[in-house]
């Protein structure tokens, strides 16, 4: 074998298209890109433009809505809490409030509240002090011999433009 003699396998490489060198080419003149306009020059942006036809995007409905004021809360499920108390990061005795919850590093912070989730196993009695909790979660709670007691959320929403115009009337 012979280095002059090695070669590409056939169609490896693809010889470039030097387009807008005469009409014999066949990409000559307008170089494929059709007629004069937007589209015939560089930095075409017409992304969802229809020809003036209401784009797709626009065509659909509208759907949801984001409250604006809605309260976010922490969640924690009972099998974490489970699972700080047995490495002993949680002390059982005494209420288990937010705070305590921040203290263990089972959260970070507790935003609006903290919100009492039932996924995982609870075996130890514990007394929760916390903002809301689901009611699989109450029952696992008071299944295990404890007790879940609410606080009110940090934050409370504001009145809307209805409930403002009701309370100035």
């Amino acid at each position: 074998m012979k280095l002059n003699a090695l070669r590409d396998n056939a169609g490896a490489r693809k010889t470039r298209i030097r387009v807008g060198r005469g009409i014999g080419s066949g990409k000559g003149k307008t170089a494929g890109r059709g007629g004069k306009g937007q589209t015939a020059r560089s930095g075409v942006a017409i992304n969802g433009f229809e020809g003036g036809q209401m784009p797709l995007h626009m065509r659909l409905p509208k759907r949801g809505f984001n409250k604006p004021n809605r309260l976010e809360y922490v969640e924690v499920n009972l099998g974490r809490v489970q699972a700080a108390i047995t490495a002993g990061r949680l002390d059982p005795k005494g209420d288990v409030t937010e705070a305590r919850l921040v203290e263990s590093g089972l959260i970070r912070r507790t935003r609006d509240g903290v919100r009492l989730l039932a996924k995982g196993e609870l075996n130890t009695k514990l007394s929760f002090v916390v903002t809301g909790a689901s009611k699989p979660a109450i029952d696992a709670v008071e299944k295990a011999g404890g007790t879940v007691s609410f606080v009110a959320p940090k934050s409370q929403p504001q009145p809307g433009p209805k409930e403002r115009k009701r309370k100035t009337a």
